[in-house]
């Protein structure tokens, strides 16, 4: 069995282009939840706010795989990405969206975030 790290072609890195990586904390038993939020309305909404998805896992161990998902984010820049957060979170639909979707109680308990860039040797850049 092989594996080859690749990433699309529009996650290219321009000058002053940065990574996000975020890992998203869940309360117990709300994994699920997160998931279905993050499918069927959140990379929608990064997309109109200029937030490319370079991928999205969850672990295959525990006890992370019940509670964990890591994401990776490209934003044009640090101002950029401080920018574009900014506007998703006033974003009028995904303020509906969130609220909605923690009817049944909070999802995220913690979010850590990274910002990066490829070193020269990196196959991403």
């Amino acid at each position: 069995m092989s594996s080859r790290l690749t990433a699309p072609p529009s996650v290219e890195a321009q000058s002053n282009h940065v990574f996000e990586l975020r890992v998203y904390h869940t309360h117990p038993g709300r994994l699920p939840a997160l998931l279905t939020r993050f499918r069927d309305h959140t990379r929608r909404i990064f997309d109109q706010h200029k937030m490319t998805s370079a991928g999205y896992w969850v672990p295959q161990d525990s006890p992370a795989k019940d509670n964990t998902l890591i994401y990776i984010l490209s934003h044009p820049s640090r101002d950029a990405a401080t920018k574009n957060w900014k506007e998703f979170r006033e974003d009028p639909e995904w303020v509906k969206v969130s609220k909605a979707s923690e009817a049944d109680g909070k999802i995220v308990e913690k979010v850590d975030s990274t910002f990066m860039e490829p070193t020269d040797f990196s196959k991403i850049k």
